[in-house]
């Protein structure tokens, strides 16, 4: 069989890797879209590297958009197999493709509109509403550590990997000449101790490794620490500068986990007495979600729920949908904290946020995410940038902007490993693969890994095939 790297090969996003087996089904590892870098990922996007109706399944181990977002297009483009993944992966899905097809919409509308003053081409933008409502019709769910047999030659099996609400590792058992070969793709591996997820599980043996590396050359601060570094700059910004603490977060996971942080610093009564915002219908809906799973909550959050049975939310705490209510946010002379999304700057409502307040000292712009190098997130913790440019308008930067490592899904560097060897006789691997990393993480981590006792290690190629 082989194993084609489409997608997040020397980069983070547009996880997309193809398996053909001997007998020609064609299983493709997520379906990834690429992002941080606005329209200039549009060729990327629509340039696949295969034909969609030959795809026979997608197995899918999570619901971020640079993992999934490519789902309403192949379907658009003729695909009609299964997409196979856990239940709160689909529930996910159902409100974040949704929100990425509007994204879309109002993206191409302002590109358009720039090409059609200098007279170029006009684009249509990947796909629509209507083309995930029906997609979503293909999903599949299947729980986590039980054998779901995809077809006669492939067997799979979910394993929870900590990294958001439904994540998984995807362990393949797939029959090719009179044996088995076992391939585990990681997926996106989450941390050792996160604020409201379960540590990843062991996944079982594996052959042939695809490991993500987002955080290969990095070590993250305790988590203990990443709650009083938050309270700290809540402090500094809302309580001694009398300002705005803006916080770009991903609507899914990250902005549950700031919440449910706030929570607990709410109900030790160390949260100061301001208003918390989080300005986001797709936050809004995912928090939904969340409540509808607490059950795949840690132990904290099962303790905090015996007596307080809302964990992301609180009383000085508003979830806002209407975008008049976001506006007003703006003109709102009060001390604040404005959760909004998206995380990598890139589009959303907390762009505009970031555009109203760059240039007011008393502010704070809070990262809290892996941004990719190109993306308006990571521009903007430059320090030696002055200026920046958002919608087209250079602004002076006179916020405050800092970053706080320890609220990031991903595992760093020695928990990824300590997770791998908990779940591996690394002895018996036959081959590792990198994906999902920048090139300098990606060789840092294979570094790690060979002092960790790893052998025969790759960093693939972007369109790169090999055959095991």
């Amino acid at each position: 069989m082989t194993i084609q790297f489409l997608g997040a090969a020397g980069e983070v996003t547009g996880s997309k890797h193809l398996i053909t087996t001997a007998k020609g089904k064609r299983i493709l590892l997520d379906c990834g879209m690429f992002q941080g870098k606005g329209m200039e990922t549009d060729a990327d996007n629509r340039n696949l590297g295969f034909e969609p109706k030959d795809i026979d399944y997608v197995i899918l181990t999570h619901a971020h958009i640079d993992h999934s977002g490519l789902i309403p297009y192949i379907y658009k483009l003729g695909f009609r197999g299964d997409v196979i993944c856990t239940p709160a992966t689909r529930d996910l899905c159902a409100i974040m493709l949704q929100d990425t097809a509007f994204i879309q919409a109002q993206d191409v509308r302002w590109y358009n509109k720039k090409m059609d003053r200098q007279h170029k081409p006009k684009i249509q933008p990947l796909y629509d509403i209507n083309h995930v409502e029906r997609c979503m019709h293909l999903f599949v769910t299947v729980g986590y550590d039980r054998k779901f047999r995809v077809c006669d030659e492939v067997m799979l099996t979910f394993t929870n990997s900590g990294h958001m609400l439904g994540s998984a590792v995807a362990s393949l058992e797939i029959k090719e000449g009179g044996e088995t070969k076992r391939i585990a793709y990681t997926g996106d591996l989450g941390r050792l101790h996160s604020h409201i997820l379960c540590s990843p599980v062991p996944f079982p043996q594996c052959d042939y490794l695809i490991c993500e590396s987002t955080y290969g050359d990095r070590l993250h601060e305790d988590r203990l620490v990443t709650e009083e570094q938050l309270l700290g700059v809540v402090e500094d910004t809302c309580v001694y500068k009398k300002g705005k603490l803006i916080i770009p977060s991903f609507s899914v996971g990250r902005t549950q986990e700031i919440v449910y942080v706030l929570n607990q610093l709410y109900n030790d009564g160390r949260l100061p007495h301001i208003p918390v915002f989080v300005d986001s219908p797709l936050s809004v809906n995912a928090t939904h979600i969340f409540r509808m799973y607490t059950d795949a909550l840690n132990d904290e959050v099962q303790d905090t729920m015996r007596f307080d049975p809302d964990p992301f939310g609180f009383n000085t705490l508003k979830y806002i949908t209407d975008i008049k209510e976001s506006k007003a946010l703006n003109n709102d002379p009060r001390p604040c904290i404005i959760i909004s999304a998206s995380g990598m700057l890139e589009a959303g409502r907390v762009k505009h946020h970031v555009a109203n307040h760059i240039s007011d000292p008393s502010c704070t712009i809070l990262i809290v995410g892996y941004c990719t190098p190109e993306s308006l997130g990571a521009r903007i913790q430059d320090p030696n940038k002055k200026w920046i440019s958002i919608f087209g308008f250079d602004r002076k930067i006179k916020a405050q902007v800092t970053k706080i490592e320890g609220f990031s899904g991903h595992g760093d560097y020695t928990e990824m490993i300590d997770y791998l060897t908990r779940s591996l006789d690394v002895t018996k691997l036959k081959h590792t693969f990198i994906v999902h990393g920048e090139s300098a993480a990606q060789q840092t981590y294979k570094d790690h890994l060979y002092e960790a006792g790893f052998r025969d290690i790759s960093i693939p190629q972007k369109g790169e095939s090999v055959i095991i």
